[in-house]
Protein backbone atom coordinates (compact mmCIF):
# COMPACT_ATOMS: atom_id res chain seq x y z
CA UNK A 1 0.00 0.00 0.00
CA UNK A 2 1.90 3.74 -1.23
CA UNK A 3 1.22 5.97 1.97
CA UNK A 4 2.08 10.00 2.28
CA UNK A 5 5.13 10.45 4.15
CA UNK A 6 6.25 13.57 5.70
CA UNK A 7 10.28 13.30 6.87
CA UNK A 8 11.35 16.21 8.68
CA UNK A 9 14.81 17.14 8.03
CA UNK A 10 16.93 16.78 4.77
CA UNK A 11 20.24 15.62 6.28
CA UNK A 12 22.20 12.73 4.78
CA UNK A 13 19.73 10.03 6.75
CA UNK A 14 16.65 11.62 5.50
CA UNK A 15 17.61 11.88 2.20
CA UNK A 16 18.66 8.20 1.91
CA UNK A 17 15.43 7.22 3.36
CA UNK A 18 13.38 9.05 1.17
CA UNK A 19 15.06 7.31 -1.84
CA UNK A 20 14.08 4.25 -1.21
CA UNK A 21 10.46 5.34 0.31
CA UNK A 22 9.79 7.03 -3.22
CA UNK A 23 11.30 4.10 -4.78
CA UNK A 24 8.52 1.59 -2.77
CA UNK A 25 6.41 4.02 -4.77
CA UNK A 26 5.28 6.16 -1.43
CA UNK A 27 4.65 10.13 -1.70
CA UNK A 28 7.39 11.87 0.30
CA UNK A 29 7.70 15.30 1.23
CA UNK A 30 10.52 16.36 2.75
CA UNK A 31 10.21 19.87 5.53
CA UNK A 32 13.92 21.33 5.96
CA UNK A 33 14.32 23.96 8.66
CA UNK A 34 16.86 25.73 6.80
CA UNK A 35 17.44 27.25 3.26
CA UNK A 36 19.43 24.24 1.84
CA UNK A 37 19.22 20.90 2.35
CA UNK A 38 22.22 18.60 3.44
CA UNK A 39 21.47 18.84 7.47
CA UNK A 40 24.96 19.16 8.93
CA UNK A 41 26.27 18.85 5.53
CA UNK A 42 26.08 22.56 4.59
CA UNK A 43 28.14 24.43 2.28
CA UNK A 44 29.63 27.81 2.99
CA UNK A 45 30.38 29.69 -0.45
CA UNK A 46 32.37 33.21 -0.05
CA UNK A 47 34.39 35.55 -2.35
CA UNK A 48 35.17 32.35 -4.36
CA UNK A 49 35.98 30.48 -1.43
CA UNK A 50 34.37 27.05 -1.16
CA UNK A 51 33.97 25.44 2.50
CA UNK A 52 32.24 21.86 3.82
CA UNK A 53 30.49 22.99 6.88
CA UNK A 54 30.35 19.50 8.47
CA UNK A 55 31.68 16.51 7.41
CA UNK A 56 35.14 16.88 5.32
CA UNK A 57 36.08 12.67 5.67
CA UNK A 58 35.07 10.72 2.89
CA UNK A 59 35.78 7.26 4.51
CA UNK A 60 33.80 4.06 3.41
CA UNK A 61 33.51 4.34 -0.36
CA UNK A 62 31.75 1.06 -0.56
CA UNK A 63 28.94 2.28 1.27
CA UNK A 64 28.26 5.21 -0.72
CA UNK A 65 28.89 3.37 -4.09
CA UNK A 66 26.02 0.45 -2.67
CA UNK A 67 23.47 3.12 -1.92
CA UNK A 68 23.68 4.55 -5.77
CA UNK A 69 24.02 0.94 -6.58
CA UNK A 70 20.27 0.32 -5.19
CA UNK A 71 19.12 2.93 -7.56
CA UNK A 72 20.57 1.48 -10.65
CA UNK A 73 23.08 4.03 -10.28
CA UNK A 74 26.83 5.21 -9.71
CA UNK A 75 28.77 7.58 -7.25
CA UNK A 76 30.57 8.45 -10.78
CA UNK A 77 26.73 9.58 -12.61
CA UNK A 78 26.97 12.24 -9.75
CA UNK A 79 30.11 13.40 -8.79
CA UNK A 80 34.34 12.72 -9.64
CA UNK A 81 35.91 10.93 -6.77
CA UNK A 82 39.36 10.67 -6.04
CA UNK A 83 41.54 8.59 -3.71
CA UNK A 84 44.10 11.18 -1.46
CA UNK A 85 47.77 10.85 -1.48
CA UNK A 86 49.28 10.98 0.91
CA UNK A 87 45.50 10.70 3.23
CA UNK A 88 46.54 12.51 5.78
CA UNK A 89 49.01 14.45 7.81
CA UNK A 90 49.50 14.01 11.64
CA UNK A 91 51.59 17.05 13.69
CA UNK A 92 53.01 15.90 16.76
CA UNK A 93 55.68 17.93 18.35
CA UNK A 94 58.89 16.65 17.79
CA UNK A 95 57.92 15.10 14.31
CA UNK A 96 55.43 14.32 11.73
CA UNK A 97 53.87 11.24 10.29
CA UNK A 98 52.46 11.03 7.09
CA UNK A 99 49.52 8.31 6.33
CA UNK A 100 50.28 7.28 2.81
CA UNK A 101 47.39 5.53 0.03
CA UNK A 102 48.37 1.95 0.44
CA UNK A 103 49.61 0.08 3.22
CA UNK A 104 53.03 -1.03 1.98
CA UNK A 105 53.46 3.04 2.33
CA UNK A 106 51.77 3.10 5.76
CA UNK A 107 53.78 0.46 6.97
CA UNK A 108 57.39 1.85 6.35
CA UNK A 109 56.54 4.93 8.06
CA UNK A 110 55.13 2.45 11.42
CA UNK A 111 58.37 1.17 10.52
CA UNK A 112 59.87 4.36 10.97
CA UNK A 113 59.14 5.22 14.14
CA UNK A 114 58.92 2.35 15.57
CA UNK A 115 60.93 -0.44 13.74
CA UNK A 116 59.14 -3.75 13.60
CA UNK A 117 55.81 -2.22 14.12
CA UNK A 118 55.04 -3.21 10.43
CA UNK A 119 54.39 -6.79 11.29
CA UNK A 120 51.63 -5.82 14.04
CA UNK A 121 50.25 -3.28 11.88
CA UNK A 122 49.47 -5.69 9.27
CA UNK A 123 48.13 -8.64 11.92
CA UNK A 124 45.91 -5.65 13.67
CA UNK A 125 44.67 -4.38 10.17
CA UNK A 126 43.99 -8.20 8.66
CA UNK A 127 42.03 -8.00 12.10
CA UNK A 128 40.65 -4.96 10.93
CA UNK A 129 39.42 -6.04 7.77
CA UNK A 130 37.29 -9.06 8.68
CA UNK A 131 35.76 -7.34 11.79
CA UNK A 132 34.91 -4.28 8.83
CA UNK A 133 33.04 -7.58 6.60
CA UNK A 134 31.17 -8.54 9.58
CA UNK A 135 30.03 -5.31 10.88
CA UNK A 136 29.24 -3.78 7.25
CA UNK A 137 27.69 -6.51 5.90
CA UNK A 138 25.61 -8.16 8.48
CA UNK A 139 25.86 -6.28 12.35
CA UNK A 140 24.73 -2.58 10.99
CA UNK A 141 22.14 -3.51 8.41
CA UNK A 142 19.68 -5.15 11.24
CA UNK A 143 17.45 -2.30 12.96
CA UNK A 144 18.59 -2.53 16.60
CA UNK A 145 14.99 -4.30 17.49
CA UNK A 146 16.84 -6.87 19.32
CA UNK A 147 20.01 -8.21 21.46
CA UNK A 148 19.76 -11.26 19.45
CA UNK A 149 20.58 -9.24 16.00
CA UNK A 150 23.98 -8.82 17.80
CA UNK A 151 24.32 -12.44 17.79
CA UNK A 152 26.08 -14.17 14.80
CA UNK A 153 28.25 -17.27 14.06
CA UNK A 154 30.78 -14.13 13.62
CA UNK A 155 30.19 -12.48 16.42
CA UNK A 156 29.92 -15.43 18.71
CA UNK A 157 33.07 -16.00 17.86
CA UNK A 158 34.83 -12.62 18.78
CA UNK A 159 32.65 -11.69 21.78
CA UNK A 160 35.58 -10.83 23.88
CA UNK A 161 35.63 -7.45 21.56
CA UNK A 162 33.00 -6.25 22.12
CA UNK A 163 34.20 -6.02 25.97
CA UNK A 164 37.89 -5.27 25.39
CA UNK A 165 38.75 -1.76 24.06
CA UNK A 166 40.35 -0.57 21.68
CA UNK A 167 43.19 1.78 23.79
CA UNK A 168 44.32 -1.84 25.50
CA UNK A 169 43.97 -3.87 22.07
CA UNK A 170 46.16 -1.38 20.80
CA UNK A 171 48.81 -0.58 23.55
CA UNK A 172 49.36 -4.93 23.38
CA UNK A 173 51.32 -3.82 20.04
CA UNK A 174 52.43 -0.81 20.07
CA UNK A 175 54.39 1.07 22.26
CA UNK A 176 55.35 4.34 21.10
CA UNK A 177 52.96 6.95 21.57
CA UNK A 178 52.42 8.54 18.33
CA UNK A 179 51.61 4.89 16.71
CA UNK A 180 49.12 4.64 19.37
CA UNK A 181 47.60 8.40 19.03
CA UNK A 182 47.25 7.67 15.19
CA UNK A 183 46.01 3.80 15.43
CA UNK A 184 43.39 5.16 18.08
CA UNK A 185 42.15 8.21 15.86
CA UNK A 186 39.63 6.64 13.24
CA UNK A 187 36.98 5.24 16.49
CA UNK A 188 36.98 9.17 17.26
CA UNK A 189 34.29 8.94 14.10
CA UNK A 190 32.59 7.01 16.78
CA UNK A 191 32.27 9.96 19.16
CA UNK A 192 33.55 8.03 22.26
CA UNK A 193 37.42 7.62 24.09
CA UNK A 194 38.95 4.87 22.62
CA UNK A 195 39.32 3.47 26.10
CA UNK A 196 35.19 3.42 26.03
CA UNK A 197 35.10 2.08 22.16
CA UNK A 198 35.05 -1.84 21.99
CA UNK A 199 37.86 -3.18 19.99
CA UNK A 200 35.36 -4.66 17.58
CA UNK A 201 35.22 -0.66 16.49
CA UNK A 202 38.84 -1.81 14.93
CA UNK A 203 37.05 -2.13 11.93
CA UNK A 204 37.67 1.98 11.45
CA UNK A 205 41.13 0.98 10.89
CA UNK A 206 40.51 -1.10 8.38
CA UNK A 207 38.43 1.85 6.72
CA UNK A 208 41.08 4.05 7.37
CA UNK A 209 44.41 2.13 6.21
CA UNK A 210 42.55 -0.54 4.25
CA UNK A 211 40.30 1.73 2.30
CA UNK A 212 41.79 4.69 2.07
CA UNK A 213 40.38 8.23 2.29
CA UNK A 214 39.09 10.40 -0.37
CA UNK A 215 37.82 13.25 -1.51
CA UNK A 216 34.21 14.38 -4.28
CA UNK A 217 35.54 16.98 -6.50
CA UNK A 218 34.05 20.17 -5.13
CA UNK A 219 33.74 18.98 -1.74
CA UNK A 220 31.23 16.70 0.34
CA UNK A 221 28.46 18.87 -0.66
CA UNK A 222 28.41 17.38 -4.23
CA UNK A 223 27.15 14.08 -1.96
CA UNK A 224 24.27 15.85 -0.59
CA UNK A 225 23.87 17.30 -4.46
CA UNK A 226 23.41 14.23 -5.55
CA UNK A 227 21.00 12.65 -2.93
CA UNK A 228 18.86 15.69 -3.63
CA UNK A 229 19.03 15.29 -7.49
CA UNK A 230 17.91 11.33 -7.20
CA UNK A 231 15.51 11.87 -4.75
CA UNK A 232 13.71 14.47 -7.00
CA UNK A 233 14.05 12.04 -9.97
CA UNK A 234 12.28 9.57 -7.91
CA UNK A 235 9.61 11.99 -7.26
CA UNK A 236 10.60 13.29 -3.73
CA UNK A 237 9.04 16.53 -3.04
CA UNK A 238 11.44 19.28 -1.03
CA UNK A 239 10.81 21.76 0.95
CA UNK A 240 13.15 23.96 2.30
CA UNK A 241 12.47 26.80 5.21
CA UNK A 242 9.68 24.89 6.32
CA UNK A 243 10.55 24.18 9.94
CA UNK A 244 8.32 21.19 11.25
CA UNK A 245 6.80 22.85 14.73
CA UNK A 246 4.88 19.44 16.45
CA UNK A 247 3.91 15.99 15.17
CA UNK A 248 0.22 15.59 15.59
CA UNK A 249 -1.24 12.48 17.24
CA UNK A 250 -4.84 11.12 17.19
CA UNK A 251 -5.55 7.74 19.03
CA UNK A 252 -1.87 7.20 19.78
CA UNK A 253 -1.25 7.15 15.98
CA UNK A 254 0.20 9.74 13.65
CA UNK A 255 -1.61 11.85 11.12
CA UNK A 256 1.03 14.36 10.01
CA UNK A 257 3.25 17.55 11.09
CA UNK A 258 2.28 21.29 11.53
CA UNK A 259 4.72 23.31 9.53
CA UNK A 260 4.57 26.60 7.02
CA UNK A 261 1.26 27.54 9.50
CA UNK A 262 -0.61 24.53 8.58
CA UNK A 263 -1.11 21.24 9.21
CA UNK A 264 0.01 18.56 6.85
CA UNK A 265 -1.58 15.29 6.74
CA UNK A 266 0.68 12.27 6.33
CA UNK A 267 0.22 8.30 6.98
CA UNK A 268 3.49 8.12 8.48
CA UNK A 269 6.08 10.80 9.97
CA UNK A 270 9.75 10.28 9.95
CA UNK A 271 12.58 12.44 11.53
CA UNK A 272 15.64 12.60 10.79
CA UNK A 273 15.90 15.63 12.67
CA UNK A 274 17.86 15.32 16.55
CA UNK A 275 16.08 13.17 18.09
CA UNK A 276 15.54 14.94 21.26
CA UNK A 277 14.25 17.91 19.38
CA UNK A 278 12.30 15.03 17.35
CA UNK A 279 10.30 14.16 20.49
CA UNK A 280 9.96 17.72 21.62
CA UNK A 281 7.50 18.16 19.06
CA UNK A 282 5.58 15.84 20.32
CA UNK A 283 2.76 16.09 23.87
CA UNK A 284 4.57 14.56 26.83
CA UNK A 285 3.08 11.99 27.05
CA UNK A 286 3.89 10.41 23.76
CA UNK A 287 7.47 11.10 24.27
CA UNK A 288 9.61 7.31 24.62
CA UNK A 289 12.92 9.19 26.70
CA UNK A 290 12.72 11.57 29.13
CA UNK A 291 14.88 14.44 30.10
CA UNK A 292 16.94 12.49 32.83
CA UNK A 293 17.94 9.74 29.98
CA UNK A 294 19.00 11.80 27.77
CA UNK A 295 21.24 13.47 30.15
CA UNK A 296 22.69 10.08 31.31
CA UNK A 297 24.02 9.27 27.98
CA UNK A 298 26.89 9.67 26.49
CA UNK A 299 27.43 12.69 23.56
CA UNK A 300 29.50 12.61 20.97
CA UNK A 301 31.34 16.33 20.83
CA UNK A 302 30.32 19.71 20.29
CA UNK A 303 32.88 21.25 18.31
CA UNK A 304 34.72 25.13 17.48
CA UNK A 305 34.93 25.44 14.02
CA UNK A 306 36.46 28.24 11.80
CA UNK A 307 36.44 28.81 8.46
CA UNK A 308 39.35 31.18 7.09
CA UNK A 309 39.81 32.17 3.58
CA UNK A 310 43.68 32.48 2.86
CA UNK A 311 45.06 34.73 -0.06
CA UNK A 312 48.41 32.69 -0.60
CA UNK A 313 49.72 28.83 -0.88
CA UNK A 314 50.58 26.76 2.24
CA UNK A 315 53.43 25.01 2.46
CA UNK A 316 53.88 21.60 4.68
CA UNK A 317 50.09 20.64 4.76
CA UNK A 318 47.78 18.47 3.28
CA UNK A 319 44.56 18.09 2.31
CA UNK A 320 43.59 16.67 6.11
CA UNK A 321 46.04 17.21 8.90
CA UNK A 322 45.57 16.43 12.63
CA UNK A 323 47.92 17.97 15.46
CA UNK A 324 48.07 15.84 17.56
CA UNK A 325 51.46 17.92 19.27
CA UNK A 326 49.64 18.16 22.92
CA UNK A 327 48.10 15.28 25.23
CA UNK A 328 45.39 13.22 24.14
CA UNK A 329 44.38 11.99 26.59
CA UNK A 330 43.92 15.51 29.07
CA UNK A 331 42.19 16.74 25.72
CA UNK A 332 39.41 13.66 25.45
CA UNK A 333 39.07 14.13 29.45
CA UNK A 334 37.99 17.63 29.14
CA UNK A 335 35.45 16.57 26.47
CA UNK A 336 34.08 13.44 28.48
CA UNK A 337 35.12 13.09 32.22
CA UNK A 338 34.97 16.54 33.30
CA UNK A 339 33.89 19.04 30.54
CA UNK A 340 35.42 22.01 29.88
CA UNK A 341 37.12 24.39 27.49
CA UNK A 342 40.54 22.51 26.98
CA UNK A 343 43.74 24.04 28.10
CA UNK A 344 45.50 22.69 25.07
CA UNK A 345 43.27 21.38 22.53
CA UNK A 346 44.23 19.26 19.54
CA UNK A 347 42.83 20.33 16.68
CA UNK A 348 41.85 19.71 12.71
CA UNK A 349 42.96 21.23 9.67
CA UNK A 350 41.44 20.99 6.52
CA UNK A 351 42.63 22.78 3.09
CA UNK A 352 40.16 20.88 0.24
CA UNK A 353 42.37 23.41 -1.95
CA UNK A 354 45.35 21.61 -1.98
CA UNK A 355 44.07 18.71 -3.59
CA UNK A 356 41.02 20.10 -5.24
CA UNK A 357 41.86 23.82 -6.91
CA UNK A 358 38.17 24.18 -7.57
CA UNK A 359 37.36 24.89 -3.73
CA UNK A 360 39.51 28.33 -4.08
CA UNK A 361 40.70 31.01 -6.04
CA UNK A 362 43.90 31.12 -7.48
CA UNK A 363 46.94 31.24 -5.06
CA UNK A 364 44.83 30.86 -1.91
CA UNK A 365 43.89 28.46 0.02
CA UNK A 366 40.49 27.61 2.04
CA UNK A 367 41.17 26.34 5.28
CA UNK A 368 38.66 24.43 8.04
CA UNK A 369 39.69 24.21 11.66
CA UNK A 370 37.81 22.28 13.79
CA UNK A 371 38.74 21.92 18.02
CA UNK A 372 36.61 19.09 19.16
CA UNK A 373 34.55 20.37 22.59
CA UNK A 374 32.25 18.74 25.01
CA UNK A 375 28.70 19.66 24.64
CA UNK A 376 26.68 22.11 26.49
CA UNK A 377 29.73 24.83 26.91
CA UNK A 378 29.72 28.59 27.62
CA UNK A 379 29.76 30.18 23.58
CA UNK A 380 30.92 33.95 23.69
CA UNK A 381 32.82 35.65 20.64
CA UNK A 382 35.57 36.25 23.64
CA UNK A 383 36.07 32.76 23.88
CA UNK A 384 36.20 31.51 19.84
CA UNK A 385 38.62 34.23 19.21
CA UNK A 386 41.07 33.23 22.00
CA UNK A 387 40.51 29.72 20.93
CA UNK A 388 41.45 30.90 17.67
CA UNK A 389 44.35 32.94 18.03
CA UNK A 390 45.10 29.64 20.32
CA UNK A 391 45.15 27.24 17.30
CA UNK A 392 46.98 29.66 14.85
CA UNK A 393 49.68 29.87 16.98
CA UNK A 394 50.15 26.33 16.92
CA UNK A 395 49.73 26.19 12.98
CA UNK A 396 52.15 28.52 12.66
CA UNK A 397 55.05 26.81 14.91
CA UNK A 398 54.18 23.19 13.63
CA UNK A 399 54.12 24.28 9.84
CA UNK A 400 56.91 26.54 9.77
CA UNK A 401 54.41 29.82 8.35
CA UNK A 402 53.01 32.70 9.06
CA UNK A 403 49.36 33.14 7.95
CA UNK A 404 47.54 35.38 10.35
CA UNK A 405 47.92 38.37 8.17
CA UNK A 406 46.76 36.30 4.97
CA UNK A 407 43.72 35.53 6.47
CA UNK A 408 40.56 37.24 4.38
CA UNK A 409 38.47 36.53 6.22
CA UNK A 410 37.44 34.61 9.34
CA UNK A 411 33.92 33.04 10.34
CA UNK A 412 32.92 30.60 12.90
CA UNK A 413 30.47 27.97 14.31
CA UNK A 414 30.40 26.38 17.73
CA UNK A 415 27.53 25.26 20.57
CA UNK A 416 25.29 28.09 20.23
CA UNK A 417 24.63 27.49 16.20
CA UNK A 418 24.15 23.96 16.46
CA UNK A 419 21.53 24.62 18.69
CA UNK A 420 19.82 27.13 16.92
CA UNK A 421 20.69 26.00 13.31
CA UNK A 422 20.70 22.35 14.15
CA UNK A 423 18.31 21.90 16.95
CA UNK A 424 21.22 20.01 18.30
CA UNK A 425 20.81 18.95 22.07
CA UNK A 426 23.33 20.10 24.47
CA UNK A 427 24.93 21.37 20.64
CA UNK A 428 26.15 18.05 20.23
CA UNK A 429 27.99 18.10 16.90
CA UNK A 430 27.91 13.76 15.59
CA UNK A 431 24.72 12.87 18.07
CA UNK A 432 25.51 10.13 20.46
CA UNK A 433 28.87 8.07 21.32
CA UNK A 434 28.57 4.60 20.13
CA UNK A 435 30.04 2.86 23.67
CA UNK A 436 28.96 -0.52 24.28
CA UNK A 437 26.02 0.57 26.42
CA UNK A 438 25.04 2.78 23.60
CA UNK A 439 25.42 0.00 20.46
CA UNK A 440 22.68 -1.58 18.54
CA UNK A 441 19.50 -2.15 20.16
CA UNK A 442 20.98 -0.10 23.29
CA UNK A 443 20.36 3.17 21.38
CA UNK A 444 17.20 5.35 20.57
CA UNK A 445 15.03 2.91 18.40
CA UNK A 446 14.02 3.54 14.89
CA UNK A 447 10.28 3.25 15.89
CA UNK A 448 8.65 4.99 18.19
CA UNK A 449 7.35 2.74 20.63
CA UNK A 450 4.41 4.97 21.72
CA UNK A 451 3.03 6.76 18.65
CA UNK A 452 2.29 4.70 15.53
CA UNK A 453 3.21 4.91 11.87
CA UNK A 454 6.07 7.26 13.51
CA UNK A 455 10.15 6.91 13.13
CA UNK A 456 13.34 8.18 13.39
CA UNK A 457 16.82 8.36 11.39
CA UNK A 458 20.13 9.65 11.88
CA UNK A 459 22.94 9.66 14.20
CA UNK A 460 21.16 9.08 17.61
CA UNK A 461 19.40 6.18 16.60
CA UNK A 462 21.02 2.87 14.78
CA UNK A 463 23.70 1.78 13.56
CA UNK A 464 25.64 5.60 14.85
CA UNK A 465 27.63 8.69 14.03
CA UNK A 466 29.19 9.14 10.59
CA UNK A 467 28.04 9.70 7.41
CA UNK A 468 28.38 6.05 6.09
CA UNK A 469 26.17 5.24 9.20
CA UNK A 470 23.54 8.08 8.05
CA UNK A 471 23.06 6.64 4.81
CA UNK A 472 22.54 3.17 6.35
CA UNK A 473 20.14 4.39 9.07
CA UNK A 474 17.80 5.72 6.51
CA UNK A 475 17.73 2.49 4.46
CA UNK A 476 17.02 0.70 7.55
CA UNK A 477 14.30 2.63 8.31
CA UNK A 478 12.46 2.88 5.09
CA UNK A 479 12.99 -1.00 5.81
CA UNK A 480 10.92 -0.92 8.64
CA UNK A 481 8.08 1.82 7.29
CA UNK A 482 7.29 -1.11 4.59
CA UNK A 483 7.33 -3.64 7.04
CA UNK A 484 4.78 -1.97 9.51
CA UNK A 485 2.29 -0.21 6.97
Amino acid sequence: MHKKIAIIGSGFSSLSASCYLAQAGHEVTIYEKNKTVGGRARQLVRDGFTFDMGPSWYWMPDIFEKFFNDFGKKTSDYYQLDKLSPAYKIFFSDDTITIGDCMDDICDEFDRIEPGSARHLRNFISKAQKNYDIAINKVVLRPGLSPLELVTPETALRVDQFFKTISSEVRKKFRNKKLVSTLEFPVLFLGAKPSKTPSFYSFMNYADFGLGTWHPKGGMYEIVKAMKNLAEELGVKIQTESPAIKINVENRKTIGIQANGEDILADVVLSGADYHHSESLLEPKYRQYSEAYWNKKTFAPSSLLFYIGIDKKLENVEHHNLFFDTDFERHANEIYDRPSWPEDPLFYANFPSVTDHSMAPKNSETGFFLIPIATNLTDTPELRNQYFDIVMDRFEKRTGQNIKNNIIFKESFCVNDFVEQYNSYKGNAYGMANTLRQTAFLRPGLKSSKVKNLYFTGQLTVPGPGVPPALISGKLVSQLIDKNI
